[in-house]
């Protein structure tokens, strides 16, 4: 990697850092302004359309940003069969997202939402394309600026909307500036590199046989990725009311804000595992390791940190949202196996299991549906969070099974090495922090916490400094494995 591409790629990753930041707090913001109830109908109408999202780019988004990358010379080409593909596509996806509404009998309020919602998806759909065709040429600088200062447009308008004159409508509206901005600057970009005929559709029939064949687990996956994200949110609609959607909502936004902390450490092992694949099996055994190490150590402390003070974190949004404390206290163990599971999913992609790891994807999504289906009837919002634990760790696992056939000698026990003295040192911490809590406040149980943790890791020998110098290489994207595997 050219040390150019590099620092486009950290200055992506920092932007789309502080983009997530800038959208918690602003969640955070309308949540306490607008209440669980209208709050609820906000995230109804996002999920709808998010689901259907998929549709519009059908897969064909990362087809083009691989294929450019290859054959930069073929760009224009690309990007005008990716629009003919691309148009009659988000027509599909609008229709969808609008039709659901009919179908499942939500009120006007919530289909108005939902058709301004669709507005965002189709921009979203387009800029996501010309962000691909600029990722393909390794300008990801555009990216980075683009989506930071969309994300500053809704913020601004949206913040206004809060403040002068509260309404789901506006603050909608405030997501489409956002969009529409990153929509034309995209476009402009493209255009500005390839040319006004880039952006026009073109179709050749073999271009656009070979692109749809290759786009269809790309687009499955993502499918299936969005269902199991996001059914749950539509499932208590139905089952239960709009207000007890933005109950879950605010427990889901801070459970999965932390997200994007793993991302950093896979986009740099990923190419490292690619090439240790048939290369380094023995290597390939200590980076794998390595790695669940790194997102163990990571999720951890915020899991049991947020569960301890979940009530706290709560009561940001205001006491229209108490319910989400317990809700928010089981749905946060997900972030363990969604942690653990950005290594298993790197290395499936790495070694050409794409399929599998599809295959995983939608056998989760069928989980997912089932015992929310079950669940949610019954127990509440406790049951759609229960159902989401259950499903993302059988996503973990599932795929934990087929890293044997890739890494020969690998055992499923040696992840268990790794991970669960890092979960008892998570437990000790949480326990310690529970006890102390109400007696020296929850400011001071952070900083104490922290410090219980890294001891613990120390203590159960889950920590060493081979650790800390092999994390400090993947961060730099200068991996240095010449040590001997830092797991007993």
């Amino acid at each position: 990697m050219s040390a150019s591409v590099a620092q486009n790629t950290m200055y992506l990753t920092v932007a789309s850092i502080g983009q997530k930041i800038l959208a918690f707090v602003y969640f955070l913001f309308l949540a306490r302004t607008m209440g669980s109830e209208q709050t609820g109908g906000y995230f109804l109408a996002l999920s709808i359309t998010t689901i259907f999202s998929t549709i519009t780019d059908f897969g064909i988004t990362p087809v083009i940003i691989r294929d450019i990358a290859k054959h930069p010379e073929r760009a224009m080409q690309l990007v005008s069969q990716a629009m003919w593909f691309k148009i009659p596509f988000m027509a599909i996806g609008a229709f969808l997202a609008i039709g659901s509404t009919f179908l499942l009998g939500y009120n006007q309020s919530i289909r108005e939402l939902v058709m301004i919602a669709c507005l965002i998806m189709l921009a979203d759909a387009l800029s996501l394309l010309f962000y691909g065709v600029l990722r393909g040429h390794h300008a990801l600088r555009f990216e980075s600026l683009g989506i930071f200062v969309g994300q500053l447009f809704t913020l601004l308008f949206g913040g206004t909307v809060l403040l002068l004159s509260p309404s789901l409508h506006y603050l909608i509206g405030a997501l489409l500036i956002g969009s529409v901005f990153n929509m034309l600057f995209s476009a402009q970009q493209v255009i500005r590199l390839l040319g006004i005929k880039a952006i026009i559709p073109y179709c050749n029939k073999e271009t656009a046989r070979k692109l749809l064949m290759t786009a269809i687990p790309f687009a499955l996956a993502g499918i299936f990725v969005k269902v199991y994200s996001y059914v749950d949110s539509i499932l208590i609609s139905i089952f239960l009311n709009t207000a007890a959607v933005g109950v879950y909502a605010l427990a889901y936004k801070f459970t999965y804000a932390f997200q994007f902390l793993p991302m950093a450490f896979v986009a740099a092992l990923y190419p490292g595992m690619s090439a240790l694949v048939s290369n380094d099996p023995k290597r390939l055994k200590t980076v794998f390791d390595d790695a669940l190490w790194y997102m163990m150590v990571l999720a951890t402390p915020i899991t049991f940190g947020l569960f301890v003070i979940a009530k706290e974190a709560i009561a940001l949004a205001g006491s229209d949202f108490s319910e989400a404390t317990v809700v928010l206290q089981i749905l946060i163990f997900v972030l363990i196996p969604i942690f653990l599971d950005f290594p298993v999913g790197s290395l499936l992609n790495a070694a050409d299991r794409q399929s599998t790891k599809t295959a995983i994807m939608g056998v989760t999504m069928v989980i997912n549906v089932i015992f929310n289906v079950l669940l949610v009837p019954t127990y509440g919002l406790i049951g759609a969070a229960i159902s989401a634990v259950i499903s993302f760790y059988f996503l973990f696992f599932a795929g934990l099974v087929f890293i044997p056939k890739i890494i020969p000698g690998y055992r499923i026990r040696d992840c268990f090495r790794t991970i669960l003295p890092i979960g008892l040192s998570g437990v000790v911490m949480g326990v310690v922090a529970m006890l102390l809590k109400p007696v020296i406040g929850y400011q001071l149980i952070i900083p104490l916490s922290v410090v219980v943790y890294i001891a613990m890791l120390f203590l159960t020998r889950s920590m060493r400094v081979t650790h800390l110098k092999n994390a400090l290489a993947i961060i730099r994207k200068k991996p240095s494995y010449e040590d001997a595997p830092v797991h007993d």
